[in-house]
């Protein structure tokens, strides 16, 4: 007796299921969009505003109470009234470093090992654009809100001459020329004007081919290490080798963990490092590349383990006499 072929499974992305027609068009999952994803991101960035509006009076209250690190950096800006403008700024610094800090560690989840207990792919990938989007807007009202501090307190009578000199020293890189802003500013401004492009381009990757697109995303923890860097050069609030300094520092063991995983598994196969020479394997130069990145990863969680543990984290030490200085003429944001 012949035996009845089995039917052919089905593959995992051809629609519908066994048990009935394929869905409907309507039903089937449509590529995110920015239009939709600007919709998805609106939760997200109301929560952003409200992280926003709760740094914003911690930083009152603690210049008020003259507990500020702000103050004591710059003894001149110990009323929040005269300075809302700044302190705003700061704290939409300090959420836009936030959020930047979450949307990375998504994506290298995304990218790397997965596990039993992470919530699906499709939602990762949903928080990870919408946290992305997030990010850059508030990176830009960090960045306004500088410049509009820097017009309110310009003694100049003409306003082109203020809007023009606020917007080259918050947006043109080389410009702002006083202290250490003339190092950290120019890195805000390379990690806002990267942001900007590799975010976007995840809505034109249709275009430019998606080997292209991952190829440009990766530069994305760029970015992110931009912005600490800026802070930590730029930050009155870890401006001195104390608590909050160390904090920050802490913060970036679990992404350069993470990156080490990332690299090691990487969720793509054809990122794997494999042995170099097989067939379908890397290339030796291609293989040598990947092997010294994940080196180069593992020593820099070494390397920020050692700075957490002896205490050498570039922090100044606080003064017993606050330094005088005038208003815009310092070294700090």
């Amino acid at each position: 007796m012949q035996r009845e072929a089995s039917p052919a499974p089905r593959r995992p992305d051809t629609p519908g299921t066994a048990e009935g027609p394929p869905e409907p068009a309507a039903r089937r999952e449509t590529p995110p969009t920015f239009r939709t994803d600007l919709r998805a991101a609106i939760p997200d960035a109301s929560a952003a505003v409200g992280v926003t509006a709760a740094v914003f009076l911690f930083l009152w209250v603690r210049m008020e109470a003259g507990t500020s690190s702000t103050v004591a950096v710059m003894p001149f800006m110990d009323d929040p009234n005269a300075y809302w403008m700044y302190l705003l700024s700061q704290a939409f610094g300090w959420s836009a470093l936030l959020w930047a800090w979450g949307t990375v560690m998504l994506g290298l989840v995304l990218s790397g090992p997965r596990t039993a207990r992470q919530p699906s792919r499709r939602r990762l990938e949903r928080w990870h654009r919408t946290t992305s989007l997030t990010t850059t807007a508030l990176m830009f009202a960090h960045a306004l809100m500088f410049a509009a501090e820097l017009v309110r307190h310009d003694a100049r009578p003409s306003w082109a001459a203020r809007l023009w000199a606020a917007f080259a020293d918050s947006f043109v890189p080389g410009w702002y020329d006083s202290g250490t802003g003339q190092i950290a500013i120019p890195i805000g401004q390379g990690a806002l004007y990267l942001a900007v492009p590799l975010g976007l381009l995840f809505y034109v990757r249709h275009r430019i081919g998606a080997r292209a697109w991952r190829r440009m995303h990766r530069f994305v923890i760029v970015v992110y290490v931009l912005s600490v860097w800026h802070t930590l050069l730029y930050g009155t609030n870890v401006w001195y080798g104390e608590w909050p300094r160390t904090a920050l520092w802490l913060l970036q063991i679990p992404v350069a963990v993470l990156l080490v995983l990332r690299l090691a598994r990487p969720a793509r196969r054809a990122e794997r490092l494999g042995a170099p020479g097989r067939p379908g394997g890397p290339r030796l130069p291609e293989w040598t590349a990947r092997a010294l990145g994940r080196l180069a990863a593992a020593a820099v969680v070494v390397g920020i383990v050692a700075v957490v543990v002896s205490g050498h984290d570039g922090g100044r030490t606080r003064p017993a006499d606050p330094p005088a200085s005038a208003p815009h003429d310092h070294g700090s944001e």
